[in-house]
């Protein structure tokens, strides 16, 4: 118990100096010098927490627009990643439809606090495996929900989530916006403003794309990759987060 203890504060304090994530160098070394696909990105977390960008070849971009919550909000950060991120490109198109990239065309993708912000995942993660080589890896980092607003909701269950896949739902998306005005913890999301506020912006979500529809836990982050045939190699949990690494048979 104590040894648990130990290293979940250890986690914390590592996470809070930005240090690099414990077991980080087993990550990192099935994608260093390879190139890849980042959707959401750029990402604090790829510069000193699990600092990839400086050891992959080329990181190209993704987003569903050109200017996100997110690309504001890490643009005043000093990201020490920017020669890494030089190499790649940037490409402006929903994460869940990539039909101008073709198959097999990278070697990894990565996605960091993403893929719950996505109303269909399962339609999302076939697109990001489709454009993964064979043998290539998909990176996810999903927030673990004790640390963090989603704390009082459910998880998703992976049901659920194939039958939204099935039901081909699109980002429009509003299933879950009564659970979240209900359940999301304001006081952890400063940035939300109050309730009205929250409200608003949540009805706006096809704009901002702040929303997460769904919840994840570590045994729906392995079904989603045992769906897709993808393997799991390695997998981290901090206080914040689960960290997943799949390969592509």
């Amino acid at each position: 118990m104590s040894t648990l203890l130990d290293r979940h504060l250890m986690s914390r304090v590592r996470n809070r100096l930005g240090l690099p994530m414990a077991g980080h160098r087993d990550f990192e070394r099935s994608l260093a010098g390879k190139s890849g696909l980042e959707i959401g990105g750029p990402s604090s977390f790829f510069t000193r927490r699990l600092p990839l960008y400086r050891l992959a070849h080329a990181v190209d971009q993704l987003n569903f627009s050109a200017d996100t919550v997110w690309s504001r909000a890490e643009s005043s950060k000093p990201l020490d990643s920017a020669p890494a991120l030089a190499r790649g490109r940037t490409i402006i198109c929903d994460g869940t439809d990539l039909r101008q990239l073709p198959d097999a065309h990278y070697d990894f993708v990565l996605s960091c606090h993403n893929l719950e912000h996505i109303a269909n995942p399962l339609r999302a993660l076939a697109e990001w495996v489709r454009v993964i080589r064979p043998g290539g890896h998909l990176l996810l980092i999903v927030p673990s929900k004790a640390g963090n607003f989603d704390h009082r909701r459910p998880y998703t269950r992976f049901e659920h989530l194939l039958e939204d896949f099935e039901r081909q739902v699109d980002e429009h998306d509003m299933t879950h916006l009564d659970e979240i005005l209900a359940l999301h913890d304001l006081s952890l999301d400063p940035g939300a403003g109050d309730a009205e506020q929250f409200r608003a912006r949540s009805l706006r979500n096809f704009e901002n794309r702040c929303l997460h529809h769904h919840v994840f836990d570590l045994p729906l982050v392995f079904a989603t990759m045992k769906h897709f045939d993808l393997g799991v190699r390695r997998h981290a949990t901090t206080p914040h987060e689960f960290v997943v690494l799949g390969q592509k048979p």
